[in-house]
């Protein structure tokens, strides 16, 4: 019997790509941050012919997405326990990835801690480095400044372009939206998720 842990979860290994996990070569895409697991176990069930990486550094999370994912109904999907910054570019092949997903990422919301944010031109770089050409980057956030700050860091960026006219949209802009927990416990106090998608050019 295969044990949930054995099969989802994946230690990377230096000098090896994540693209290799999988035995099946579909479209890669990655969620940075899963959380509770809402995304990673439901979006890849509609999305079958693509493999997805699920890459969350708390070990209690990587816990709380098991208890959502079954070998049979999530197959296409594999968990890396790994801190993600800008050393992402080590960890998959040149221009191998399809899509990023980033969800309700850290907003630091004290000025002197920004520069622990994700979303810097170094880990832009090297997104840019590891993702197809086309491919896009969908991310939403609660926090408004947050959100202004991560517009204004795409298009400063020259890899990057707003798919969405008015970058910061106030609905869903993925074909399926799947509500995860943080996002349903912030709305309850008022903070509305804003939701931004971007392409690699």
């Amino acid at each position: 019997m295969i044990e949930d842990r054995d099969y989802f979860v994946v230690d990377p290994i230096e000098g090896c790509y994540l693209n290799d996990i999988f035995d099946e070569a579909k479209p890669i895409y990655v969620e940075i941050g899963s959380g509770k697991g809402e995304f990673i176990s439901r979006y890849p069930q509609s999305h079958t012919n693509w493999n997805f990486i699920g890459m969350e550094m708390s070990e209690k999370r990587i816990r709380n997405c098991l208890k959502k994912l079954s070998v049979e109904q999530n197959p296409n999907v594999r968990l890396v326990r790994k801190f993600v910054d800008a050393s992402i570019k080590n960890l998959f092949r040149p221009q191998s990835v399809s899509g990023v997903y980033i969800q309700h990422p850290d907003p630091w919301p004290k000025r002197r801690h920004h520069r622990r944010r994700l979303i810097q031109q170094d880990f832009l770089n090297s997104l840019a480095e590891i993702m197809l050409s086309d491919a896009t980057v969908q991310i939403s956030t609660d926090h408004a400044e947050y959100a202004a700050w991560i517009v204004e860091e795409f298009l400063n960026n020259p890899h990057y372009l707003s798919i969405q006219d008015d970058p910061i949209q106030m609905q869903p802009n993925l074909d399926e939206h799947i509500s995860t927990w943080f996002e349903l416990e912030q709305k309850k106090s008022g903070h509305m998720p804003h939701f931004m998608l971007f392409k690699r050019i």
